[in-house]
């Protein structure tokens, strides 16, 4: 039976307050924030701007003459060093070119221009399509089935919350139903990994219930990743050498971590934005499955060509062309996503990113410095693969640039068909779905159990907003960053106006539940005691009664001392002293995690122990509400007068205003996993 709404965020056991009101943990897991650390995706979305019709054959000399009038420009506004372009057709490498520097001499040596084919570069996410493909070679050959429990293939226990087990299938179309985790995602140069115990220590809540809401998920693909290591027997890194990097072709390409000696000198420099500073250190991917792979551009045509027309019958075969095209078609139907599968939807590890009514499966990634993405159009056996060594000055230019790149490509030699171009029919149900739309969501790619849920306030909550012509504006846009504006075109479908990106919504009790986008990204709605428009008032406000609070109780003190009053009775002395005590470790504890927050952030790992005692802080200021409250009783009791009334009133409301948030951020939680 389709569902008829998302599953709602569940805690674990771990967990002491289930959270009542509010993401990504940190601005670099948002999938959409170039230039930050981790192995995110971007996933380049379809232009704004409607497609224009082709101007050209793709042939290499108009390929190469358009690329040269776009790459050098881009870099240059853009500031980014360096970039990679290869451009398969036909059964053939059609063009692979170069741009920028792959090392930009700002660390003291000469500036080295990328290569195309001996110039390497980390792909982050992209890494996720070749763990697909080294699961669905198992699946062929009859040693995994993509809809088992996936406890008959490992060796340790994952935490679940629903009775639906999780598959192989909800792995590679991001359905397990996992929260993020970001802790130890990117470890120190020379560290070494361990992938079972990366998975099996402290693993992710699983906060949905399998195949009905997809929230991208690093550790769902790096499980997959373990699943083909056991089955076979044979390390991760060891089996994709063999069995697909070395079978395509693709000589120059590793999973290692450190890089082997003979490619080492090759990698190019990677700068967290322009190049002015030295290049920054190796990194290393924790989850090596869903982010370690090195390459060069000239490799990942390979690759590409492995993945298209007849590429299973060829020499190089990875998998049967009927395995192929099993894994480049939806991986979920209705009877699990519900509405949410009348849009885009994920593959088998593939992102379905179609364009101008072109079938178009790809996937993007980051890492802290580098960015790249891969298109594959099966029908026209064509792809397209692009890899920058910098985030640019913007925290979008990367993202932009790859956008505009694909798109246009897109746009210059697969346009739409007059047929597509005039389809702009819009459907009368828009105007009453519009109205049951409206409100305020958030992204499903966040931490649900841990202190980081606080972190979804950083970045902006999604608004939509229902308008007099049946229209909606969705504040900021998915993959826009602004406000955009959509149509309804199907019943729950949406197109942008002017566009080509889709919202598919899924409806429950007469309101929208979850919004889909981006094939492996939702965005659930929020209830108002979550929403940051209600949320941050209402800590400010507690926040400066505290503090006023906490100066006033000196200056009080002070000014019964100059003006010879006398001392406060003993009655109540206690019940002051620890409301004292709560609104201080109330306030510490809100600094701290302030603080820690931001180190998280930029992957500067915190201590347990200050973790701990943060929340302990913050339970302090819980606590307090109640020697507050007998305060106030006191106050009244003893007729203080209406100014002690409301001021032993009002620092019982903050009280109050802090715990609330603190419960509904995770702040007092003591998970300190993360």
């Amino acid at each position: 039976m389709p569902p008829v709404g998302p599953s709602r965020p569940r805690r674990g056991s771990r967990a002491p307050l289930a959270a009542v009101v509010a993401a990504t943990a940190v601005a670099v897991l948002a999938g959409g924030c170039a230039g930050a650390a981790s192995e995110t995706d971007q996933v380049p979305s379809r232009s704004s701007a409607p497609s224009s019709p082709g101007t050209a054959g793709l042939t290499k000399q108009d390929l190469d003459a358009w690329l040269d009038g776009r790459m050098p420009t881009a870099l240059e506004e853009t500031g980014i060093p360096g970039a990679a372009v290869a451009v398969v057709h036909d059964g053939e490498l059609l063009s692979a070119r170069g741009y920028g520097y792959a090392d930009t001499g700002a660390g003291g040596d000469e500036p080295v221009p990328v290569d195309p084919e001996r110039t390497l570069f980390r792909t982050g996410s992209v890494s996720k399509l070749f763990t697909a493909t080294a699961v669905m070679q198992l699946v062929e050959e009859g040693e995994v089935d993509l809809d088992t429990d996936v406890h008959e293939y490992i060796d340790f226990t994952i935490p679940t919350s629903f009775d639906e087990p999780v598959t192989m299938r909800h792995l590679l179309s991001h359905t397990p139903g996992f929260e993020e985790r970001v802790s130890g995602m990117i470890l120190p140069q020379g560290t070494e990994t361990d992938l079972r115990k990366r998975l099996a220590t402290d693993p992710p809540e699983q906060v949905f219930e399998p195949g009905t809401v997809p929230a991208y998920s690093n550790y769902g693909n790096a499980l997959a990743g373990y699943i083909v290591e056991r089955v076979s027997g044979v390390p991760f890194e060891k089996y994709l050498q063999q069995n697909v990097l070395e079978p395509a072709g693709m000589d120059s390409s590793t999973f290692a971590q450190p890089l082997p000696d003979s490619l080492e000198g090759r990698l190019a420099g990677g700068y967290a934005a322009d190049g002015t500073a030295p290049a920054g250190p190796f990194e290393v991917v924790s989850d090596v499955p869903a982010g370690a792979l090195t390459a060069p551009a000239t490799d990942m045509a390979q690759f590409m060509l492995a993945h298209l027309n007849d590429a299973g019958t060829g020499p190089s075969a990875l998998l049967d062309p009927e395995t192929l095209e099993r894994m480049h078609e939806p991986a979920l139907g209705e009877e699990s996503l519900g509405n949410l599968a009348a849009g885009p939807r994920m593959a088998l590890g593939f992102f379905r990113e179609d364009r101008n009514g072109h079938r178009i499966v790809g996937h993007g990634g980051d890492t802290t410095y580098f960015h790249s993405h891969m298109q594959i159009y099966p029908d026209e056996d064509t792809g397209i693969f692009v890899s920058v060594n910098g985030g640019g000055q913007e925290a979008v230019d990367s993202l932009n640039l790859r956008e505009q790149l694909t798109s246009g490509f897109a746009d210059r030699y697969f346009p739409a068909s007059d047929e597509q171009e005039a389809d702009s029919s819009v459907e009368p149900t828009a105007a009453e779905h519009a109205a049951m739309a409206e409100g305020t969501y958030e992204d499903t790619r966040s931490m649900y159990s841990t202190f980081l849920y606080a972190a979804n306030l950083m970045n902006p909550q999604t608004e939509v907003t229902a308008q007099e012509d049946g229209t909606i504006l969705v504040t900021p846009g998915p993959s826009t960053f602004e406000p955009t504006v959509y149509e309804e075109i199907e019943p729950w479908v949406w197109r942008e106006v002017g566009g080509q990106r889709i919202l598919t919504m899924r409806e429950q009790g007469g309101r929208v539940e979850a919004i889909g986008y981006g094939v492996a990204f939702t965005k659930l709605r929020l209830d108002p005691t979550r929403q940051a428009s209600v949320a941050l008032p209402v800590l400010g406000a507690s926040v400066f009664l505290l503090v006023a609070a906490v100066v006033s109780w000196p200056v009080g003190a002070v000014a019964r001392w100059r003006t010879s009053q006398p001392k406060r009775g003993r009655s109540g002395r206690v019940a002051r002293t620890l409301t004292r005590v709560g609104v201080g470790g109330a306030l510490a504890a809100l600094g701290s995690w302030a603080v820690n927050i931001l180190l998280v952030m930029q992957f500067v790992p915190v201590p347990d122990y200050v973790l701990y005692g943060t929340a302990a802080a913050q339970w302090l200021g819980v606590a307090a509400i109640a020697p507050a409250a007998v305060v106030v009783i006191d106050e009244i009791r003893r007729s203080s007068g209406w100014k002690r009334y409301l001021g032993s009133t009002l620092v019982l409301l903050a009280l109050i205003g802090v715990a609330s948030f603190s419960a509904a951020f995770g702040l007092l939680s003591f998970d300190m996993t993360y």
